[in-house]
């Protein structure tokens, strides 16, 4: 356990390997397909290189622990990257309403409102034009960004409401969610470390019993029971960061 737990590195960082840069233009369309989805085979299986590493390393039961606790941590990471990209376009989007409600306020119309809050909030300017375009236009507004946004804008048109009341109660409901989001963040990094530190007591087991002289890693790695413990330890790894996971999901922290 303790070669697969030392090559989760490896996996680790071919999770962060950067993709290729585009190469140029050729004329055959055949050769400029190949180059082109190479890459997003490597990127959708690079996270197997650790099991395919620790094959040849730690037989067969090495392997498929290896793919376990890389399919652990690849789940823990996207999870933490989906939470703080989900902060990060609530920030966004209350200070677009921020921006929003004040040029409202000043007397300004929604479209120029909604151009304002694009050079504000730059990464949100596609959205935020296209919207401001299909007002512009009498057309239907929608937004996969901005769902709150097209939603009091539709209705404040539909039924004549005062754009600017409605849409600065939108902008408190999503700042008490951020709020809310905030508190709860913290109140879970000591749960959430203590499950980091379970997770990885394991290994700190195994590199115990070594350096005592049980020799573990033997075991593991070249004995059939060993096989078996090292497969079973790592599935009740992977299920119990998965069992933690939905736990926080319960408890609201995204």
């Amino acid at each position: 356990m303790t070669v697969a737990w030392s090559l989760i590195f490896v996996g680790a960082g071919s999770l962060c390997w950067p993709s290729s840069t585009p190469r140029p233009r050729i004329a055959r369309r055949r050769t400029r397909a190949r180059r082109v989805r190479l890459p997003r085979m490597w990127h959708r299986w690079k996270w197997l290189l650790l099991a395919v590493v620790a094959g040849p390393v730690a037989g067969p039961g090495g392997a498929v622990a290896a793919g376990l606790l890389t399919l652990a941590f690849r789940q823990e990471w996207r999870d933490r990257r989906r939470s703080a990209a989900a902060v990060v376009s609530g920030e966004r989007t209350a200070t677009v309403m921020r921006t929003m409600v004040a040029e409202l306020r000043a007397g300004a119309h929604p479209v120029s409102a909604a151009e304002a809050a694009a050079d504000v909030v730059p990464e949100l300017a596609g959205e935020l034009r296209a919207l401001a375009s299909a007002a512009r236009l009498d057309g239907e507004l929608r937004s996969a960004s901005l769902p709150e946004l097209a939603d009091v804008w539709a209705l404040a048109r539909k039924y004549g409401l005062p754009m600017a009341v409605v849409l600065d109660a939108a902008r408190r409901d999503v700042e008490a969610g951020l709020s809310f989001a905030r508190r709860l963040r913290a109140k879970m990094a000591g749960p959430r470390a203590s499950a980091a530190v379970l997770t990885g007591l394991p290994a700190v087991c195994v590199l115990l019993g070594q350096s005592m002289g049980a020799d573990p890693v033997h075991v593991l790695t070249a004995t059939v029971p060993g096989q078996l413990l090292l497969v079973a330890g790592s599935a009740l790894i992977w299920a119990g960061t998965s069992w933690c996971r939905a736990l926080l999901g319960k408890a609201g922290f995204r």
